[in-house]
């Protein structure tokens, strides 16, 4: 690709936001010797070292950053403005439409960026979409709902933004509420749309479209979860899905991509396959982010979809768009249950196996983390690429299962997420069929919390207490073979708890075993901490237990602080 623009200069682009999803634009453009100018309102970006030039401006100031684009223009030149995964290609619009520079219509962006606009626009050109309202108050949410007609479940969602924030699904009236006013905090404008809930698989798609040509640069299997949100997990290409499906969200993509008047750039899109046939969730004006558009899609098919949005944004054409081979990649993300890292745990293995191609983490030691509710509330993500979509599958998900993130002991808002009112389970007891949920609450409802010590503190008061107070051990659970359900990385019963087990050098007693002098065993405590919180509530148990029984009250500091959780047998 020419380093020069057509009067003879360096090749200059402005992109909009540095951070993980932007980085194979700043690269693809800092390669071909463009100069590339960055601009974010987070100066500590990743990408703003890679820029020639870095502008600290946030990327909702439209006003703001078309100035900023002017002074760029006076004083480097300006051939054109981009971005990749982020909500912000309405700025980008409203920047090169100011400045004369190539890109979609300001009102097009508008249109691929506010639901109501885009869902009014699928509706007049009879694209398959959810049956909607907008809503811009809660006090105006039930009534809206009742008068649209729109039956429950409904899922509810800010009018204006991205990555899953603030959407949710609703199955009664009695959380319309909620859900509305938290839809309406994450929405920049204030407004929320309520729609009908669609069931099918999900998909996501890339495009290309080059004066009104549509090249699909890219569909992916969804895995969407931690219900009542709308989490991606991970995706996958290529499909799982017979042809004749896949060429029908194509086509419904495809006629999203034309009501919306998206005639030159790129777009990104959701797409459910409902029993009535493929359904738009919503497209973008943009290259999708989650690590499809920049790194999964390249790993499948060799085609860098970047490359050539970058180079329709300056006014070139966009290249070939040809796969070069037929590989399959997978991306898969792992989470947390709330807490505080303390580390993290399999990391390095895992970036050396041959088949990953990238491991990122979101997270830290000593970062607050939550359970998810959205795509930014992840911990992190691994991308395999092998020559088969099993292969794929199966390395990144293994990767996901090989990192743990483990939890500092004794916070609470660990113990308030496996003792508290439930909002996720690892392992529902609902996997199960009739009888072994029965039997499983039996052997629950008559095992112990924990069982303390045969042997009490040796010596007087000031002496070192003996190394065997301060053995655990975990109690069988009868009813476990008939829990059939996979923890949120995929694994089974057995496999999650063999994992606690080998974490935590703590054995499982068999049943007719005696444990050594001066063990506690762990009874119900640790399996209700396990099937809430899968590893990391079984782990983060059972060191919170030993770090209570290292302490001066040993076995009664257990007692202490389970009253202070509220947790009872």
């Amino acid at each position: 690709m020419s380093l020069r623009n057509a009067s003879g200069e360096r090749t200059s682009i402005l992109i909009l936001g540095g951070g993980v999803m932007q980085l194979p634009a700043i690269r693809i453009a800092s390669e071909r010797g463009w100069r590339v100018t960055v601009a974010d309102g987070n100066a500590r970006v990743p990408g703003a070292a890679l820029a020639d030039l870095f502008l600290k401006v946030d990327l909702k100031d439209v006003g703001g950053m078309e100035r900023a684009a002017r002074k760029l223009a006076r004083s480097a030149g300006l051939d054109g403005v981009f971005t990749a995964g982020t909500d912000f290609s309405a700025t980008v619009a409203w920047v090169a439409e100011r400045l004369g520079l190539p890109g979609i219509p300001y009102e097009v962006a508008l249109r691929a960026t506010d639901k109501s606009l885009m869902r009014a626009a699928f509706r007049a050109a009879k694209v398959p979409s959810p049956e909607f309202v907008m809503v811009e108050s809660v006090a105006d949410c039930a009534g809206a709902v009742s008068d649209a007609g729109l039956r429950l479940p409904v899922v509810v969602k800010p009018v204006d933004n991205m990555g899953s924030r603030g959407i949710r699904r609703v199955d009664s009236l009695a959380e319309l509420e909620a859900a509305t006013k938290r839809a309406i905090k994450f929405s920049r404008s204030g407004r929320a749309i309520v729609e009908e809930f669609v069931p099918g698989p999900e998909f996501s798609l890339d495009a290309i479209v080059e004066g009104g040509a549509i090249t699909v640069t890219g569909l992916a299997d969804r895995i969407i979860g931690c219900a009542p949100y709308f989490v991606e997990l991970g995706h996958t290409i290529p499909s799982v899905f017979p042809k004749r499906d896949t060429d029908r969200v194509r086509a419904v993509f495809e006629a999203g991509i034309r009501a919306l008047g998206i005639g030159t750039g790129a777009a990104k899109g959701d797409i459910k396959l409902s029993p009535a046939g493929p359904v738009v969730g919503e497209i973008a004006a943009r290259l999708s982010g989650g690590y499809m558009s920049g790194w999964t899609y390249p790993y499948a098919a060799g085609v860098q979809a970047t490359a050539a949005a970058l180079n329709l944004a300056v006014g070139l054409a966009a290249g070939d768009l040809a796969p070069r081979w037929a590989m399959a990649s997978a991306e898969r993300a792992f989470v947390s249950i709330p807490g505080r890292i303390e580390r993290l745990s399999g990391v390095e293995a895992v970036s050396m196996r041959p088949s990953v191609k990238g491991c990122f983490l979101r997270v830290k030691p000593g970062d607050e983390v939550v359970f998810p509710s959205n795509n930014v509330e992840k911990c992190g993500n691994v991308l395999a690429q092998a020559g088969t979509r099993a292969e794929a599958v199966d390395s990144a998900e293994e990767a996901c299962r090989s990192i743990v993130v483990r939890l500092r002991p004794g916070e609470r808002a660990t113990a308030d997420f496996l003792f508290g009112a439930p909002s996720a389970t690892a392992f529902s007891i609902e996997a199960g069929g009739k009888g072994a949920r029965a039997e499983l609450a039996r052997s629950l409802a008559a095992m112990p919390l924990f069982v303390a010590p045969s042997e009490g503190r040796r010596g007087g008061k000031g002496e070192e207490r003996q190394e065997s107070e301060t053995r655990v051990a975990i109690l069988p659970l009868d009813g476990m073979r008939g829990i059939t359900a996979l923890d949120w990385q995929g694994r089974s019963v057995e496999e999650a708890l063999e994992a606690v087990l080998e974490a935590v050098d703590a054995p499982l007693l068999p049943v007719s075993g005696r444990p050594a002098a001066g063990t506690l065993l762990l009874g119900k405590l640790f399996w209700r901490a396990f099937l809430r919180g899968g590893v990391q509530g079984g782990i983060w148990l059972v060191e919170t237990v030993r770090e209570r029984l290292s302490g001066p009250e040993g076995a009664a500091g257990v007692k202490l602080l389970l009253e202070e959780w509220g947790v009872t047998g």
